[in-house]
């Protein structure tokens, strides 16, 4: 019984010591070892910050990418534009032919012929370049002073030497047929034929964007344009014949 009332008492205290708020539970083992196994995690948390704070971390190396500069292409380069020196002229002017023969006309009768007749002239021609050139001509009087006409046409050598860039004196070394009709004594013959003259350019020699066939020297008809001409010929280089001697004067144009 007296045990019975000790247990009551017990009971009731423990009753009283729960509602005020107690906690009478015992510790049981595992929860020993929880606190046991939270303190050690705890101690190595804080070696792991201390360690964590002793190691520096090494600073990032950055590689720079390699910068490669494009290289530009080679420039294109246009072979220049051939230019080839065009050597042919015309030329057209005027002339006037003196002729003049000394015939035995009756045995023991000498008599003089003279005459000077008018016409015109026609040229064309190539150079090769500055020192020669060919030329073919003609020419025939219509004006006549004693009745007399003149036709003439030859082939030339026609060599050259300029004396600046803008004149050059020429010669001319050929074949010609020349025919003499009218009052006077008639001519028909061929022959040599010997001449020289002169060329003026009145155009502005200005070499052009491109490669020449010759050394451009704005001599020898390398560029188009006008220019003047004066000439003296010797129709016919002939034992015998009669002197018909002429000269010409006119334009030309270079091609």
């Amino acid at each position: 019984m007296k045990n019975f009332r000790l247990s009551l008492i017990a009971l009731i205290a423990m009753g009283n010591l729960g509602y005020a708020g107690g906690d009478i539970r015992p510790v049981t083992e595992y929860e020993i070892e929880d606190a046991i196994v939270a303190e050690v995690e705890a101690e190595e948390e804080e070696v792991y910050e201390e360690v964590y704070e002793e190691v520096v971390e090494p600073e990032p190396v950055v590689v720079k990418p390699k910068v490669v500069t494009p290289v530009a292409p080679p420039p294109v380069v246009t072979p220049p534009k051939k230019i080839f020196a065009n050597g042919f002229y015309a030329g057209l002017g005027i002339t006037g032919v003196r002729y003049e023969n000394n015939c035995n006309c009756k045995k023991g009768v000498r008599r003089e012929h003279k005459d000077t007749t008018y016409g015109g002239v026609v040229r064309v021609g190539y150079d090769f370049n500055k020192y020669i050139g060919v030329e073919a001509r003609g020419s025939r009087t219509n004006w006549d002073s004693d009745g007399s006409k003149v036709k003439h046409a030859g082939l030339y050598i026609k060599p050259m030497v300029p004396v600046s860039d803008s004149a050059n004196l020429y010669g001319l070394i050929g074949a010609a047929k020349t025919k003499v009709t009218g009052r006077m004594p008639n001519v028909d013959s061929e022959s040599l034929a010997l001449g020289a003259g002169v060329e003026i350019d009145l155009s502005k020699d200005t070499p052009k964007n491109g490669k020449y066939s010759r050394n451009f020297d704005g001599q020898g008809d390398q560029e188009k344009g006008l220019g003047l001409f004066v000439d003296y010929e010797r129709m016919i280089v002939k034992d015998g014949a009669p002197d018909l001697d002429a000269v010409s004067a006119g334009v030309t144009y270079d091609f």
